[in-house]
């Protein structure tokens, strides 16, 4: 990764909002003398030119990069084009939906939706301007998760290695291709907006590294933008989630950096060997039978193998003896008597062993693996929050070509 990419990319995802400025933004007069005339027809529906001074102002203050005028346009042409297809299979959202989203957006910066909007209002962004804003995003998140949800689907070994990747546990490394575009002025950006969509669009990785070669700022540029292999461990973490989300061969969104706009082609991954997994406890049962490694005492042995599979089921073995007779508990790994710990290392739950002996012999363990516990990383991801990640993801790309169709079949007038 180059270093100017890690530079940025350690800041991708991260929620600014400069309050600071923001209340002492200059509101300045409207450039329009009708700010509530139409300024675009999208399908017929309306957008004005206050909608647009309105928008502009709230990227402004949340300091997103590029022509804020120009984003505020096509992000309102967009959201119309989002809430008609939301029409279109008669999904409304509830008021307190919207509120919650509105909660949400605010608590990325560490505000509550009542302070965002006294801060926005501050600056001249009406409260209705920053609602549209958030409903049009989640009734979008809605629509595509109808369209899109029952599509796509995460496998368990899929959950299994970003699980491990994510939490330290297993060492893969990734070998990707970057493109760093810089932005040098408002005027640029819009130019580099548009080439970082025609990249994203790449069929091959021979057609992205011809546009690093072309275009992209980074050292790696000369070689077609390819990257050496690397611990996914050591990408900023916003990096690692999003080459995870990708399949060998897929690109990345565009990725705002602080002076520019960056791109990753996912070229390959790998696994390595896992180091050797901790556990805080494991869980066993002994079951006691008369008569050491006798035939008659194996004889029992079997038996109870062969009707029971499960620890739970030793209870019904025993039942009716002396309590003695049958040991079961869940001990840390160095509290297990090292004979039987030796032999629980060679078990998987349910198997057992019946090599080891008690009373001199006399008694036969009949020893079960119940199951482990493993250590618990308190800063590794669930396996619920990595599932959503990836489906996401995945359903974020299907959404994306069904918004540019939706886009492509629209009527767009500016008059």
């Amino acid at each position: 990764m180059s270093t100017r990419l890690s530079r940025h990319l350690r800041r991708f995802g991260a929620f600014v909002l400069a309050m600071a400025g923001a209340l002492t933004l200059a509101q300045g007069p409207a450039g329009a003398q009708n700010l509530f005339a139409p300024a675009i027809f999208v399908n017929d529906q309306a957008v004005t030119g206050y909608e647009i001074e309105q928008r502009a102002r709230m990227l402004t203050l949340f300091r997103a990069p590029g022509d804020t005028n120009r984003l505020a346009r096509e992000q309102l042409i967009e959201e119309r084009i989002k809430l008609e297809a939301a029409r279109s299979i008669g999904l409304t959202l509830p008021e307190d939906a919207v509120r919650a989203g509105m909660e949400e957006f605010a608590a990325r910066a560490n505000m509550t939706a009542e302070d965002l909007i006294a801060a926005l209002e501050q600056s001249g962004v009406s409260e209705e301007s920053f609602r549209a804003f958030v409903q049009a995003g989640i009734t979008w998140r809605e629509v595509t998760r109808a369209r899109f949800a029952a599509q796509v689907s995460v496998s368990e070994d899929e959950i299994d290695r970003a699980t491990r990747a994510l939490s330290g546990r297993a060492p893969v490394q990734v070998l990707l291709s970057e493109i760093v575009l810089p932005v040098t002025s408002l005027e640029d950006a819009e130019a580099k907006q548009a080439l970082a969509g025609r990249i994203a669009q790449s069929k091959s990785e021979a057609e992205f590294a011809r546009f690093a070669r072309q275009h992209s700022a980074a050292p790696s540029a000369g070689n077609g933008g390819r990257m050496a292999w690397q611990k996914l461990s050591d990408l900023p973490p916003a990096l690692g989630q999003v080459a995870l989300g990708l399949g060998p061969g897929e690109i990345s969104e565009p990725l705002p950096l602080e002076n520019g706009i960056a791109l990753i082609m996912l070229r390959d991954i790998a696994e390595g060997e896992p180091p050797a997994p901790q556990y805080s406890a494991i869980e066993y049962a002994a079951y006691y039978i008369a008569g050491g490694r006798s035939e008659q005492a194996l004889a029992r042995a079997a038996q109870i193998r062969a009707e029971g599979e499960t620890c739970d089921d030793l209870y019904g073995v025993a039942y009716g003896q002396p309590p003695e007779v049958l040991e079961r508990g869940a001990l840390p790994p160095e509290e297990i008597p090292a004979d039987i710990a030796a032999e629980l290392a060679l078990l998987d739950p349910g198997e057992v062993s019946t090599n080891l002996t008690r009373a001199n012999g006399q008694t036969l363990v009949f020893l079960m693996l119940c199951g482990r516990t493993p250590k618990l990383d308190e800063d590794a991801p669930s396996v619920e929050n990595i599932t959503n990640f990836i489906r996401n993801q995945r359903i974020q790309s299907l959404a994306d070509g069904y918004l540019e169709q939706l886009k492509a079949e629209a009527r767009i007038v500016e008059p």
